[in-house]
């Protein structure tokens, strides 16, 4: 007999109104019937993909508790920047994602249309020292998430996530939780209406 999380994730099963292929720079949607530990209603930044090979990326709306000078141990940091958990490896070490180019941050790597990954990270510590906003334009991980060869096409075709492609003008690095899971899941189309109607972990057994 099947349970309940089964029968739930039938009745709100989704034909997609188009195919995206995963890319470096576009979005996983967690279904909302995924109930692992980092990734349930959580909303992934592919960064790297390779076709037939792997994939790494980093989940955008995961906020901790935790400021950034705690994580970095040090003084550097001299005000309250907020870290958010990329996913389950490398929880050891920190990540940041941007808005701000290589011209601000020397080193840093486009992977998207306006979005950078890394860089000089005296330049990125100057920058928030200055007392410039963050919101929208930095944002702070510890961990990452990556699939091994194949293992994010099965996922995908399994139904574990939505791909989509990053709204112009729709900002990545502002917001975090339920909302920015729902905001982009509007983004998806009319077709995943249904996922905004699951409260969340509703059917987990």
């Amino acid at each position: 007999m099947p349970g309940i999380k089964d029968i739930c994730s039938t009745l709100f099963e989704i034909t997609a109104e188009k195919f995206v292929r995963p890319a470096g720079g576009r979005l996983l949607v967690a279904e909302p019937f995924l109930d692992e530990e980092y990734f349930s209603h959580s909303v992934v930044s592919l960064i790297d993909y390779e076709r037939g090979g792997g994939a790494m990326g980093v989940v955008l709306n995961r906020k901790t508790p935790t400021m950034l000078a705690d994580v970095l141990e040090d003084d550097s940091i001299k005000c309250d920047v907020p870290v958010f958990c990329g996913g389950p490896l490398a929880l050891d070490r920190v990540f940041f994602l941007h808005t701000l180019g290589s011209d601000i941050i020397p080193g840093a790597r486009p992977y998207a249309p306006g979005m950078y990954v890394g860089g000089d990270f005296d330049a990125i510590t100057d920058y928030v020292n200055s007392g410039y906003g963050l919101d929208g334009v930095v944002r702070f991980f510890v961990g990452y998430s990556g699939w091994d060869e194949g293992q994010l096409e099965q996922e995908i075709a399994g139904g574990t996530w939505a791909l989509a492609e990053a709204e112009p003008g729709v900002p990545l690095l502002s917001g975090h939780g339920d909302t920015f899971w729902h905001r982009a899941v509007r983004g998806l189309g009319e077709s995943y209406r249904p996922w905004r109607l699951v409260p969340r972990l509703t059917c987990s057994n």
